[in-house]
């Protein structure tokens, strides 16, 4: 069978290969740091890590290239877990198992980690070649990107040598990114007195799973089907009308991806059973029909489940659902001079509830900082009005873009002669680290750019084969052809 490290070029996806026998979950950054380190330090290579845990690896300019500005190569080294219900795998220990389904490589029912994978690969690629020409090389791999950017925010100033910085985290081949979106998270959380249940009383757990998911700003404009958001339907209907109460939520478990499952325990009187299981069949049907153009089907199910000891006081419970209902999710608003473009939006992404707390975590994003703030009052207002504590934390402003940029004109003549087509250039709505990296270090001239992947933060995550020849190529031109300082 094919494997993917005989995919070319081969020195890219060897160490992508690599990489997928690493653990490296966001959280859990130890064995794929050292791995780098040793990669580093076995080129010969100036290698350490900042105080934060980012990876540093610098390589001198081939001689005559001396005169060259700088380039910084930057992706990061953790990689967003997510698996399907019916997968056994464990992300702090196995390996990622990936396969070639025509012209997509593929992971066996978990995310496939090319998002950032394969631009790291890229970056150790680039390293270990002494045959390229490049001006002095800077590699900045950074630490837990998926759970906030962690890296670029611990970033010291003045860490980075170089003029240039080439982010290779972008999901399109042939479009070069010159801005994107800033976010902000938005957390709501109450601890309550849970109430006794009644002991006459049944519990069902209902169960809402199928849905495609994906990147929580890439993916935002396509309509995808958000659990959270189809789940509190059912509840507030069982509520509003078979005496329902909610003893526990469960929904989502990362901020930045559309959550694709949720599950809610309630309790009802038992004369009510029946109804409650003909609503259940009654959302499924709905659900499939209301997304069947953008969806796999829905799966929506309700069993018994042993009475819990406690349940959501029947005022907060319902200041709770009525909240989640309420809370604005997904695109808010377009840019208004790309209307091609989301500006603005949403992901109600994590809700914990039960034991006598609740906690509910939302990603809120915009390339106008005025709107971001817009959103997020809209969203502490909503939460507020539940009772519910409120914290903004974690926020970073938009990359603004420079059309003037000089490694953009250069790259976008660079494409052109090799491809014979100019590339797009875009804004990006998702939190790139570029924004941050930039504010720590300001005069970085910026470009993202990457391969074609599909459906990062998702089991769904491919990458598109013919493309990252073209991506890898498309460096080693712009390495070669980089300024004079």
């Amino acid at each position: 069978m094919k494997t993917i490290e005989s995919l070319a070029p081969q020195n890219v996806w060897k160490h992508f290969y690599a990489l997928t026998r690493i653990p490296r979950p966001s959280g859990y950054m130890g064995p794929v740091t050292e791995f780098l380190l040793d990669f580093g330090k076995g080129l010969g290579l100036e290698s350490f890590t900042d105080e934060i845990g980012n990876v540093i690896i610098r390589k001198a300019a081939t001689p005559g290239m001396e005169d060259r500005k700088g380039i910084i190569l930057q992706a990061h080294m953790d990689m967003v877990p997510q698996k399907n219900n019916d997968t056994v795998h464990d992300f702090m220990k196995d390996p990622i198992e990936t396969y070639i389904d025509g012209d997509w490589v593929k992971a066996r029912g978990t995310t496939l980690g090319a998002d950032n994978g394969l631009g790291v690969a890229a970056i150790m690629a680039v390293l270990e070649d002494n045959t390229l020409r490049h001006g002095p090389l800077e590699a900045l791999i950074t630490t837990d990107e998926e759970t906030g950017m962690v890296g670029a925010f611990g970033l010291k100033p003045g860490t980075l040598q170089g003029e240039i910085l080439l982010n290779l985290d972008s999901e399109d081949e042939g479009e070069l990114y010159i801005g994107c979106a800033g976010g902000m998270d938005v957390t709501a959380t109450l601890e309550y007195k849970e109430a006794v249940t009644d002991p006459e009383d049944i519990a069902l757990e209902i169960t809402l799973k199928g849905l495609r998911g994906g990147h929580s700003g890439l993916e935002i404009n396509e309509g995808r089907a958000n659990a959270n958001k189809l789940l509190v339907r059912v509840i507030h209907e069982a509520i509003a009308t078979y005496e329902a109460r909610l003893a526990s939520w469960s929904g989502g478990n990362m901020r930045n991806a559309i959550p694709r499952e949720a599950s809610a325990v309630i309790t009802i009187p038992a004369d009510n059973e029946q109804e409650v299981m003909d609503l259940i069949s009654y959302c499924e049907t709905l659900f499939n029909d209301e997304y069947q153009a953008v969806e796999t089907p829905i799966s929506l199910t309700a069993g018994r489940v042993d009475l819990p000891g406690g349940e959501v006081p029947q005022e907060i419970q319902d200041n709770l659902v009525n909240a989640i209902y309420a809370c604005q999710n997904g695109v808010m608003r377009m840019i208004p001079t790309i209307p091609d473009t989301v500006e603005t939006s949403s992901n109600l992404a994590i809700i914990e509830i039960g034991g006598g707390k609740a906690e509910i975590k939302i990603l809120a994003r915009s390339s106008c900082d005025s709107m971001k703030d817009c959103l997020t009052s809209s969203l502490e207002s909503c939460f507020s009005m539940a009772g519910m504590k409120v914290v903004l934390s974690g926020g970073y402003s938009g990359w603004q873009p420079d059309v003037n940029s000089p490694i953009l004109h250069a790259m976008k003549a660079s494409y052109q002669k090799q491809f014979g087509v100019e590339p797009a250039v875009k804004v990006i709505h998702a939190g790139l680290e570029c924004g941050i990296i930039g504010a720590n270090q300001p005069g970085l001239d910026m470009i993202s750019f990457g391969p074609t992947l599909r459906s990062p933060h998702s089991p769904d995550e491919r990458a598109y084969i013919p493309t990252v020849p073209k991506f890898y190529d498309f460096l080693v031109a712009t390495l070669e052809q980089s300024p004079v300082k």
